[in-house]
This record gives C-alpha cells, structure tokens and sequence, in this order.
C-alpha cells in the first residue's frame, strides 16, 4: 500500500477499549476496583476510577443535535468501526480506507485512566500505585492480544504508571521483551506534582534506554492531576481543548531538555504526539534565551542548550492540516516530525488525513520523510 508513492506509518492511531476492558484483564486481586467504562453516549470515552470519572466531559448537545466533539460527516466515517465494535478487523479496514501501512496504537479511554494522584486531593480518592500499576498491566495485556490478529501492521504502545517507579520500570520491561510493543506512553500530568526531570523517574528513563524503547508523552484531556493544562477556568471544549494538548507537551519537552533528562540520558528517544509541533520553534527559542540568561547556575550539568537536545532525542507529530509545520521544519529540519491520523477520535481528519497531509507547504522529500522514514526510525520498525 502507497499514498502517492509513499509508505504510510501512523505514529499516533488510537482503540477505542471495550469498556469492559478492565474487569477482564486486570489482576483478580483489583477486580473489585477494577476502573469501567462508560457506556451513556455514543463513542463515550470517558473512565470512572474508583468514584471519579475520568474525562470530565459532559454529553452536551451541540446546535445540531448532535455530541460536542464530533463532526456530523463522522457518523459515516466511524460506522464500521462501531458496528463492529471497534475490533482489530475495523481497525485494519480504517488503515486501508486512509492509506496507512502501520500504525503504532495508542488508548482512549486509557488516556484518562490514570488520572488520579497517588494522595487524596480536594475530597478525591487517590489512586494507590499498585492499583495504577494493575490498570496499566490490564491495559497492555489486552492490546497485546488485539495486536496479535495483525501484528505486521499494529505496533503496541503501552501504558506505564509513574505513581511508583520500580512498578512502572517492570512494567516497561515486560512491555517491550515480552508483549513487543514498539513504545511506552505517558501522559503529561505529573502524579504529585514530580516533574518528569526529577531525578526520582530516572530509572525508568534508564531502562527504556536500555531496552532502546521509545518514551512517548501524549496530549490528554482533562483529568485531576495537576497542573491542569485545561486551565481550570474554561468550560467550552473549543477554548480548554486548545489548550490541553500542546501545553502538557510543552511542560514534558522543558523537563526532558532543560530539565537534564537528555543530558543524563544521551540516547533516549522521546516522541510528543497530538499536540502540534509548530510551537516549537519559539519555545525553545524562548528556553534557549532563559539557558543563556540563568542556565549555568541552575542547570549547569547541561552540555549544550535545550534546543540541541530537541534536534537529536525528541520527535514530533504533524497534524494533518497543520500548515504551520513549515516552520518547524525551516527551524530544525525535517528529521523530527511524524505523521498521525488521529483515528478514530473527534478531531481526526480521516478519512482525508493524508489527503489533506499532501497539500502541506512542504517540499516532496519532507513528506516522504515524515510520512515513513523517521516514523521507522523513531519506533524501530522494521529494524530502522
């Protein structure tokens, strides 16, 4: 399969978990607390944890009648996914209607699962780290076995919970050398407010070093941890959801290059997905001046300015349409972006990604590139 004579992997596709996911797989230790999925409107995504649920988005009904969220056109686009319950064969016919070859999988309702502190915090019950731990070991056990109908096409990401280190370490490990999985992923909201430089997470960075796994930060919705990256005082999907997803990658790429990870850890490769790169260019143009301005006091371990480290460890995912990516690239090259479709979620542009990926101002050679070899390189596919 080729898309105007380009390969396609998709960085970032997503499942949508039954939403009896966790009361089948999760440790019979936990079942009683296992988390459930919520079932009260279409392609609800939402997760109740314990006694909270997880996104706090409400079925509210937009001007049409219809979900806020979701594109009316998408009632078509996502009819055999969920006449089929969302199945790996659904799966693999979405991958043939865009055009895409591979895909590495990433959650849905997972990405709220976890989005409890360890602690309670303002009269919500905390999430105990071996019952984190238990959720993402459920979690990754079930995608195993949904890659497994077409494990030359599906690549696993897979959940780890950082509200215990040694916990999350194993985990990581059990992901790649026994599930295969290609990538483990976190969201950006920090569990007890430790940031991701904290010296605390850095045996977990070490072991996927080791194992040569790829650490991929991925935008969230809203959840309880803090900071809230919805920024607390917006209601309206349209103004907290522009802000949720770049901000939370934002936080995680200042604590991996000016907060030292990178340094201490020269050979990790770390993706930022769902979330826009065209913001890039001024962060670190703005972390590199702070560097420059306080840098060899408070982070003197640091061998070079953040921006170097952004251009040899960390990696970005373009949205279909996101014209801006031409300054990324007139920045830093074309050697750290990769595409994504998105699918199946509200935003996604499929079944047009690529189509819409094709119009992009950017040269022919960047699009092959993004579109497939630094996908490979990124994840280690296919031995890249």
């Amino acid at each position: 399969m080729a898309f105007n004579g380009f390969r396609v992997a998709d960085s970032d596709m997503h499942v949508i978990e039954p939403p009896d996911l966790w009361q089948r797989y999760i440790d019979p230790a936990f079942k009683m607390v296992a988390p459930v999925g919520m079932t009260q409107w279409r392609r609800d995504m939402r997760v109740m944890v314990k006694s909270s649920v997880i996104s706090r988005v409400g079925p509210r009904k937009g001007a049409r009648g219809t979900i806020l969220g979701w594109k009316k056109e998408q009632d078509e686009s996502y009819a055999l996914g969920e006449q089929r319950n969302w199945d790996p064969e659904s799966q693999a016919e979405a991958m043939d209607r865009e055009g895409v070859d591979v895909s590495v999988l990433f959650p849905s309702r997972g990405l709220f699962v976890l989005g409890l502190d360890s602690k309670e915090v303002m009269g919500i019950d905390g999430l105990e780290p071996e019952l984190a731990a238990a959720i993402a070991s459920a979690y990754n056990s079930w995608l195993s076995d949904f890659c497994g109908h077409d494990p030359s096409r599906f690549y696993g990401a897979g959940m780890v919970a950082p509200h215990d280190v040694e916990t999350a370490v194993a985990e990581a490990r059990r992901c790649v050398t026994e599930l295969g999985f290609k990538a483990v992923f976190l969201v950006p909201g920090c569990v007890n407010r430790r940031p991701w430089h904290d010296p605390y997470y850095d045996p977990l960075w070490a072991e996927c070093q080791r194992l040569d796994v790829t650490v991929a930060f991925h935008g969230g919705g809203r959840n309880f941890l803090k900071p809230d990256f919805a920024l607390e005082v917006f209601e309206p999907l349209m103004m907290y959801h522009t802000f949720t997803h770049p901000l939370g990658l934002m936080t995680a790429l200042v604590s991996f290059t000016g907060g030292g990870v990178l340094d201490r850890f020269p050979k990790l490769r770390v993706a930022f997905l769902e979330g826009n790169c065209s913001w890039a260019p001024w962060l670190m143009h703005r972390l590199d001046e702070h560097y420059e301005w306080t840098g060899g006091v408070e982070v003197a371990e640091l061998s070079k300015k953040p921006s170097e480290y952004l251009k040899t460890n960390c990696y970005f995912s373009v949205e279909a349409d996101e014209e801006p990516a031409k300054y990324f690239i007139d920045r830093f090259g074309d050697d750290n972006l990769v595409f994504s479709t998105d699918y199946p979620h509200g935003d996604s542009k499929f079944p047009y990604s690529l189509k819409g990926f094709a119009a992009l101002p950017i040269a022919e050679s960047s699009k092959r590139k993004i579109l497939w070899d630094n996908c490979v390189r990124l994840y280690k596919l296919n031995g890249g």
